[in-house]
């Protein structure tokens, strides 16, 4: 299967409500093994370069809504929404479900 039909048929995980993301919001979170495969899975959300990784990431590999819950913060996911690089797929699941993510971008 190529690459565009992977991402077509891949499942994304999309929380009910921005307000159930109640993650952290500073210190270093270390993403378990499911959700970053890498070798240094560790990120200092006082850095936004990390953050941003963290996020994109955790959008990205999230099965379940409980990894969105354990390590997306509403307020955080808000300041960095118009910097996360996203699949076309995900990033329209997440804008038809939170509008506000766009107005905010705008």
């Amino acid at each position: 299967m190529d690459a565009k039909g992977y991402g077509a048929l891949r499942p994304y995980v999309v929380p009910v409500t921005l307000e159930e993301l109640t993650g952290p919001t500073e210190g270093v979170i270390v993403l378990p093994r499911h959700l970053d495969w890498g070798p240094e899975r560790r990120y200092h959300l006082d850095q936004i370069s990390d953050a941003r990784l963290l996020y994109m990431r955790v959008i990205r590999e999230s099965a379940t809504p409980e990894d969105l819950r354990r390590f997306l913060n509403a307020s955080l996911l808000r300041k960095l929404w118009p910097e996360l690089v996203l699949p076309p797929r995900v990033r329209a699941l997440w804008l038809d479900r939170f509008p506000e993510l766009q107005r905010q971008a705008a």
